[in-house]
């Protein structure tokens, strides 16, 4: 069972072993952060409950569903889920994850960035980890936003920020997820 210090360290872990999107570097990985930060809006306004500090938990819980499936090791976060940040937690995997968002699994493997990496087996834990690379960054960079807005507004800071800065373009509240595939 995962205990709060492995929790809240997945974080540290994840960052020194992917990188993270560089401040000021975002417009290059706009394409990937879109989707993630799209879809998660949709579910707060849906669900306000899930709300930026649930959206900080969905981050780790994501993180250690990737872990999972680059390592093959089993992490027991259970006493972490709850409604809340468990669709938060969806919402994000279905902008990148093949395994959450199986639809999407042919347009990926014809995705110019999954030819680039070499990538030609899912089942290979160093493709995957290559795979990843990209969707930790960002979601590593997106837990900084939620900690800045957090602390700076509170609850709902980050989906206030969203909101404002993107919400015109992020249609009603239907779970119609969207997904990051490069051509």
């Amino acid at each position: 069972m995962v205990n709060r210090y492995q929790f809240g360290k997945i974080y540290s872990q994840m960052k020194q072993e992917f990188g993270m999107v560089p401040h000021g570097d975002e417009e290059r990985y706009a394409m990937m952060l879109l989707p993630m930060e799209g879809n998660v809006l949709k579910v707060h306004r849906r669900f306000p409950s899930s709300n930026s500090r649930r959206m900080d938990e969905a981050i780790a819980l994501v993180l250690f569903d990737i872990k999972e499936r680059y390592t093959g090791e089993s992490f027991d976060t259970g006493t972490f889920r709850n409604a809340d940040n468990e669709r938060l937690e969806k919402a994000l995997l279905m902008a990148f994850d093949p395994f959450t968002n199986p639809e999407s699994f042919h347009a990926l493997r014809q995705s110019r960035e999954f030819k680039s990496l070499n990538i030609s087996d899912l089942s290979d834990k160093n493709q995957l980890h290559d795979y990843y690379k990209r969707p930790v960054m960002c979601l590593l960079r997106i837990k900084d936003s939620v900690d800045l807005m957090l602390r700076e507004n509170g609850s709902d800071g980050y989906f206030d920020f969203i909101e404002n800065y993107m919400g015109h373009h992020i249609k009603g509240e239907d779970m119609d997820f969207c997904a990051y595939f490069s051509r």
